[in-house]
């Protein structure tokens, strides 16, 4: 190896340490700033680390404002989307990668069109809908609009799309039925990107800070972002218990992607570059 060589590998490293170290900063920021006392969080210049660590700022927090039911909202919320998304997207994969119908690239092209209309152009409609459905300030409310995304389609229909056919003509021979296929042979082969979407949806649910603003108006059906954007009001300028709050709405997020990260980036690119 040259010195050029070296030096263009070291420059490179350089640049993308400083840009994780900018990235990263303001969690760990954030995280440290919610033990400081209300004393040490406006002293200037500012310092990096408290006097001490303790949870005096969490537990007034939670004094302050239902968390706790915030956060059990968000998993419900969460885990509802998962598993409706998840169960849409599959089956509507194996619809448009093995099966056979009039119209099948015509229809999925005119669905993938679709995705570059953006959601708020869809919320007076979807707000319409739940307002007569009776759902309004509901759990239900904040997750019917999410039950199908096009996009988790998308990506697991061109893993399906790798799968050779030949597979499925088999197990046809076989006498095995299009569902007993699908959750017996499909579903297990596509584990990476089911893993992938699962994860996605997760994370996307978790954060959804818009949707619930419209359809909730109290803390009984709160998820955590919106729960968060109440309590700002509440705290007022006690940016300690901001800095709490924030912690407990996005450290479980982090906690889930840096477990997770390989799996989303090698579900998306086998899913959306493949077919």
């Amino acid at each position: 190896m040259n010195v050029r060589e070296i030096l263009r590998k070291i420059f490179c490293y350089t640049l993308l340490t400083v840009g994780a170290l900018c990235m990263v900063f303001p969690f760990i920021w954030m995280l440290l700033s919610s033990f400081k006392t209300h004393a040490e969080i406006i002293q200037f210049p500012p310092k990096l680390f408290p006097s001490h660590f303790g949870f005096e700022n969490y537990k007034q927090a939670f004094s302050m404002a239902p968390f706790g039911k915030y956060f059990f909202n968000s998993v419900v919320v969460m885990v509802l989307s998962v598993i409706c998304t998840t169960t849409t997207s599959i089956l509507g994969a194996f619809a448009f990668s093995k099966m056979k119908f009039p119209g099948k690239e015509i229809i999925f092209a005119i669905l993938l069109s679709l995705m570059m209309i953006p959601f708020e152009m869809l919320i007076i409609t979807n707000y319409t809908t739940i307002v007569k459905l009776k759902l309004y300030n509901t759990i239900p409310a904040l997750v019917l609009p999410f039950v199908a995304s096009i996009f988790y389609t998308y990506i697991l229909r061109n893993f399906f799309d790798t799968i050779s056919d030949s597979l499925y003509y088999s197990a046809r021979i076989d006498g095995a039925s299009n569902w007993m296929y699908l959750w017996r042979i499909m579903v297990p082969i596509a584990k990476p990107s089911l893993f992938t979407i699962i994860l996605l949806n997760a994370l996307c649910s978790w954060n959804s800070f818009m949707w619930p603003l419209y359809v909730t108006s109290d803390a009984a059906s709160r998820t955590l972002p919106y729960g968060l954007q109440v309590f700002t009001t509440e705290a007022g300028s006690l940016q300690e218990l901001l800095m709490a709050a924030s912690t407990l709405v996005v450290l479980p997020m982090i906690i889930l992607f840096i477990i997770a990260r390989k799996y989303i980036v090698n579900g998306v690119s086998r899913g959306g570059l493949k077919g």
